[in-house]
Parts: C-alpha cells; sequence; structure tokens
C-alpha cells in the first residue's frame, strides 16, 4: 500500500497529541482523587466510573480520527489490469534438437504443451503472432487476437534441421515492423511489441545473435529468452547419441542486452511456469487503485463505536 499525498500524514500528529492530552487529563484527575485521605469521603465525591471501559471508547475514537486522517493522504494499492493492447511474438525452436527425450515425453510436445497455455494466458486484446526456426526462420502467424489460428499453428509445427537463434530475431521483427506499418496505414497508433523466443541448443547457421541484439534494440524491442533443456539431453543420430546441450549464455546475453527478461526450464512443468509468468508480465500491468473510501468508512465506524461504548458504559459522550 502507498499513499498518493502522504504530507497529508503530517496531521497523525494531532491525533497523537489528542491521546496524549487525554492520558495527562487522566493523570491530573487522579492526582485530585488522591488528595482525599478520608476513603469514605473520597468514595462519595468521585464516583464509581466505567474503568478501562472508558479508555476503550476513547481509544476506538482516537482509531477512528487516525484511519480518517489516513484517507486524506489517498492510500492506494496496486492492482492488476489487461493491457489494452500489445504485439507478442512467441518465436519456438523447431530443430532436430527438440526430439531429446531429456525432457518429458521430449522437448517438442512439451513445448507445444506450455505453448498452448501461453495462447491462454495472454489476455484477447493483446496480438499475438508465432515464428518457427530451425535452420531458417519463418513467419507462420502474423499477429493476431484470434488464437485458434496461432493454436493450430503450433499443432501443425514440424523438426528441421539446424538451429538460427539470430534469423529468428530478425524474423520476428519484421513481422512486428510489417503489422505496424499496417495499423500506420489505418490511422491507428503501433502498440508496444515484445518477443518471446523459445531455443533449446547453440546457433549453427544464419546471422549473429549480436546482430540481432543491435537489431532489436533499434527496433525497441525487448525480447525475452528461454533456454529449455538439460545439459545431459542427447540425439540418436545414425546410431550415435550426439550431446545437445542448451547455450544459455547466448540466450541471456540476448535478454539482458534487449531490456528483456531471461527464464531456464529444463522440465515440462517449469517450462509451463515460466510461459505463465512471462503471459502475465507481458499480458497485464499494475495500476494503483484508490482505496480512500474503505479509510473514511473504517473511520467513521469505529469513532461511531467509541461514542456508542462511551454512552453505554458512562452515560456520557467521551
Amino acid at each position: 500500500m502507498t499513499f498518493q499525498s502522504p504530507w497529508w500524514l503530517a496531521g497523525l500528529l494531532a491525533v497523537v497529541a489528542l491521546v496524549g492530552l487525554y492520558v495527562l487529563l487522566q493523570r491530573r484527575r487522579a492526582k485530585y482523587a488522591a488528595r482525599f485521605t478520608n476513603v469514605a469521603l473520597l468514595g462519595s465525591l468521585v464516583p464509581k466510573r466505567a474503568g478501562w471501559r472508558r479508555h476503550v471508547a476513547f481509544g476506538l475514537v482516537a482509531l477512528g480520527l487516525a484511519v480518517l486522517v489516513a484517507s486524506l493522504a489517498q492510500p492506494s494499492t496496486e492492482i492488476r489490469v489487461p493491457r489494452e493492447r500489445a504485439t507478442v511474438i512467441m518465436a519456438v525452436d523447431v530443430s532436430l534438437s527438440m526430439r531429446a527425450t531429456d525432457v518429458e515425453p521430449d522437448r517438442f510436445q512439451a513445448m507445444q504443451l506450455a505453448a498452448e497455455e501461453f495462447v491462454e494466458v495472454l489476455p484477447e486484446r493483446i496480438n499475438l503472432g508465432l515464428v518457427a526456426f530451425a535452420g531458417t526462420a519463418a513467419t507462420l502467424v502474423t499477429p493476431t487476437t484470434d488464437r485458434e489460428e496461432v493454436r493450430t499453428a503450433i499443432e501443425n509445427l514440424e523438426l528441421a534441421e539446424a538451429t538460427a537463434i539470430g534469423d529468428a530475431i530478425f524474423t520476428s521483427l519484421t513481422a512486428v515492423t510489417n503489422y505496424q506499418a499496417t495499423l500506420a496505414s489505418e490511422g491507428m497508433e503501433a502498440p508496444p511489441a515484445r518477443i518471446v523466443l523459445l531455443s533449446d541448443g547453440y546457433s549453427t547457421v544464419g546471422r549473429e545473435a549480436t546482430q540481432a541484439i543491435d537489431a532489436a534494440i533499434d527496433a525497441s524491442v525487448p525480447v525475452s529468452t528461454i533456454a529449455f533443456g538439460t545439459d545431459y539431453g542427447t540425439l540418436d543420430i545414425n546410431g550415435e547419441r550426439v550431446p545437445v546441450p542448451v547455450d544459455r549464455a547466448t540466450l541471456e546475453q540476448i535478454a539482458e542486452e534487449t531490456d528483456g527478461s531471461y527464464s531456464e526450464a529444463a522440465s515440462a512443468a517449469e517450462l509451463s511456469e515460466v510461459f505463465e509468468d512471462l503471459g502475465s508480465q507481458i499480458g497485464y500491468t499494475t495500476e494503483p487503485q484508490d482505496i480512500s473510501p474503505w479509510f473514511v468508512r473504517g473511520g467513521v465506524l469505529f469513532a461511531f463505536l467509541g461514542v456508542v461504548a462511551s454512552l453505554l458504559w458512562t452515560n456520557r459522550l467521551l
């Protein structure tokens, strides 16, 4: 919780002063009563009071005043709301190394399931596109709000040889640029864009990752990367077990330098969690919500209870 006008909290000093005055008056009253040495006379001159209950009554009123003062400072809390507009390109690695079974049932099937969950997490107004890359990169779905089109494309993904991470980023940027140009031709402002790239191996062909990083920076498009797989993944190629480790360093570099986020996933469950987190980060934002009306209600309620308690226990207002 934060306060939009925190200087009003200085008013709490007045409430503290009031409490101090109350304590002082109670002590003076006790000293005045103690001057009488005749206990019988003291009992007749000082009527029996409500004891601790009158302090509770005053405490409720003081608390109510404090809460009312706090309401003037405009307390607020952060709430999560869907973004109105955004463009997201999901770039997925479909190289042959995705057949590795170090992730059950294998990397490829786990990626497909998690990618479909990512589609579901994003708010409906987010435009989502799909790029698949192996030796080359291709835009399978241009940015759209049609989730069924993206899901169908994910289900129909096919594996191919080699890995071109740099080309995947360039192709994704082209998809973003073309979509923004379409919006501009219709007189609409382009929403912010982001690339979510998943890969399970080292780039073997195509343009260098450093070139892709520079292009993403120039376009002001963050690239969030996911390193998927384990260090002990292998692939059977012509009867030979070939290791297919993950290039975490390059993927982390891409994310850091383009102001994206970097994640690692070594299982289907972890990948689903990463995609869900990314969906929440990209598809939603936080906004302050004014909760001062609740403070006003609470302050009035405490003050009212204090007055009622004082009337019931002491037959007077405090």
